[in-house]
């Protein structure tokens, strides 16, 4: 397989990712919810130590992007894919470029001096799992670290820009700045609405980024907080899509995407107003590990199609194929030896 030239370019918050097999229990403890994902406030920075001392935690490399990023190259060829963000000078930001490294994807870091490198207390209950984040340094990623030379070459040289929706917290100017050399080069920005609270309370950084995103990819229960946030009346995830798709575009030579997965509903793509439902690939219960990561993974595998070129049947079908997988390792990783596509 010949080398790739870096064709994907991912943005988001890098962080380490703290997962144990919680409870009910802990989960009340720190006012989480079983299946969401919030920014950590004071009360819940004893989650950290908890999961590792009370819960046999383990570390994992985490940050949704990040986990995209490997899942892309985990089918593109070599040096396909470049992630950015910011981390700490600390073990923990070691860990994770060392991760990243053995997965073929190329950091381009920037290293804070002060603040250590941010994490994500996973707490599993079931077939659940809740993600509470501390940022800490990377949510000190900037738009400057962007622009030298040295990094921005690797945004001249991307075909496909790929940013995780946790990143409107961090650098909307960094996020934009992506976009806009996107749109004016014609080549594809993709988009993720990450987690309901971005569309909840980050609606106008998002609204900001939304004429720029040519394929905008995420799942149920972000549709309907953006219907909800956008006074959407429709609850039906198709009708929600398809008003995305029409929004205002900048680059108006590509239609807008938009794909919304559903767990183990099919996953529904729009683009125009032309609606498509892909059945997901069956897995018997006692096969699911975990499903943290499981929407990465998804990610991940559409982008490697996105890259290589296919269309959109088979761009979902890599995804699906890709999280299937995903689900029976621990955490948002893949399995080894490395297994070889085949379509459905």
């Amino acid at each position: 397989m010949a080398k790739g030239n870096f064709e994907l370019l991912a943005l988001e918050n890098p962080l380490l990712d703290i997962q144990g097999v919680g409870d009910e229990k802990l989960l009340e403890k720190y006012s989480l919810k079983a299946n969401d994902a919030i920014l950590a406030e004071e009360k819940h920075l004893g989650l950290y130590e908890d999961l590792i001392q009370n819960y046999n935690a383990v570390l994992i490399a985490g940050g949704a992007a990040q986990n995209s990023a490997r899942g892309a190259q985990y089918l593109l060829p070599e040096d396909s894919t470049v992630y950015i963000g910011c981390v700490g000078k600390d073990k923990y930001g070691q860990t994770l470029e060392e991760i990243n490294k053995k997965a073929g994807v190329k950091t381009l870091y920037r290293y804070d001096e002060k603040a250590p490198t941010g994490r994500c207390g996973v707490v599993i209950t079931g077939h659940n799992r809740s993600l509470c984040t501390d940022l800490a340094a990377a949510n000190l990623y900037n738009v400057d670290h962007l622009k030298q030379p040295e990094v921005w070459k690797y945004v001249e040289d991307a075909k496909v820009f790929y940013v995780g929706g946790y990143h409107l917290t961090v650098s909307v100017p960094a996020i934009l700045a992506l976009a806009e050399h996107a749109a004016a080069n014609d080549k594809t920005f993709v988009f993720n609405l990450s987690a309901p609270f971005i569309a909840q309370f980050f609606k106008d950084q998002l609204d900001s980024v939304l004429p720029y995103v040519d394929i905008l990819i995420g799942n149920e229960a972000e549709a309907a907080a953006y219907a909800e946030s956008h006074s959407i009346a429709s609850k039906d995830v198709k009708e929600i899509a398809k008003e995305i798709a029409k929004l205002p575009k900048k680059n108006s030579k590509k239609e807008r995407t938009v794909v919304f997965t559903q767990g183990t509903d099919p996953t529904i793509t729009v683009t125009g107003s032309e609606a498509v439902e892909y059945p997901v690939h069956a897995i018997g219960a006692e096969k699911i590990n975990d499903t943290n990561g499981a929407g990465d993974a998804f990610a991940g595998g559409f982008l490697a199609g996105i890259v290589a070129g296919d269309d959109l049947k088979t761009a979902v079908d890599k995804g699906q194929w890709l999280a299937k997988l995903s689900i029976q390792e621990l955490g948002p990783s893949y399995p080894e030896p490395k297994q070889t596509y085949t379509s459905s």
